[in-house]
């Protein structure tokens, strides 16, 4: 028998020898393939998480909604909304964890970092954010809080949100360097 896919292969030819020619089992074994591969057609639109980037925004909302992601806004840009809906089975796994709020910065913020209070001398029970990100600003802070809620655990708290600002500036430096020596020349014989 060759590998022949399911599309390929007709029911009756998975039926016993003696099944295959009755005229009733042959009609109703048409019948159910027109049928199957109608349904298997159908069935890819089923596999919803490896096709997220190919969903259009009301789906990924409507998916968002289904999978709990806590922190979603319809108002994010779809490449947020994305990531946000891949991620959200696994932040689910590791919600309250220091990794989860990391991944949810990462995704909302495009990079930072989580330091524990033991990291950095701070009250137990606190934590603060380093991101390079310089639109984390009062703009997008309430957002910013909100995402941090859902998944931080809740006996830890916010201390700070340290925003690292590097810029190019050009310096400019100068030195000089002088040797001399002291000599003293006589004239000799005229």
């Amino acid at each position: 028998m060759s590998n022949r896919t399911i599309y390929e292969l007709p029911l009756i030819e998975l039926l016993p020898e003696n099944l295959r020619s009755n005229p009733d089992i042959i009609a109703a074994s048409k019948a159910v393939d027109s049928g199957f591969l109608a349904i298997v057609d159908d069935v890819e639109k089923l596999i919803m998480l490896p096709r997220v980037n190919s969903m259009c925004e009301d789906i990924l909302d409507h998916l968002a909604y289904f999978l709990h992601v806590d922190f979603y806004d319809q108002s994010l840009d779809i490449d947020t909304k994305r990531k946000l809906v891949q991620e959200s089975v696994y932040l689910h796994q590791i919600k309250g964890t220091p990794k989860a709020v990391e991944i949810l910065i990462e995704t909302l913020f495009d990079e930072g970092e989580v330091t524990e209070w033991f990291e950095y001398g701070g009250d137990p029970y606190t934590f603060r954010v380093v991101t390079t990100n310089k639109s984390v600003t009062n703009e997008r802070a309430e957002e910013f809080v909100r995402a941090l809620n859902t998944v931080k655990n809740r006996r830890s708290h916010l201390d700070s949100v340290i925003i690292l600002q590097t810029e190019q500036m050009d310096i400019y430096y100068g030195g000089f360097l002088h040797v001399g020596s002291y000599e003293t020349y006589k004239q000799v014989g005229e």
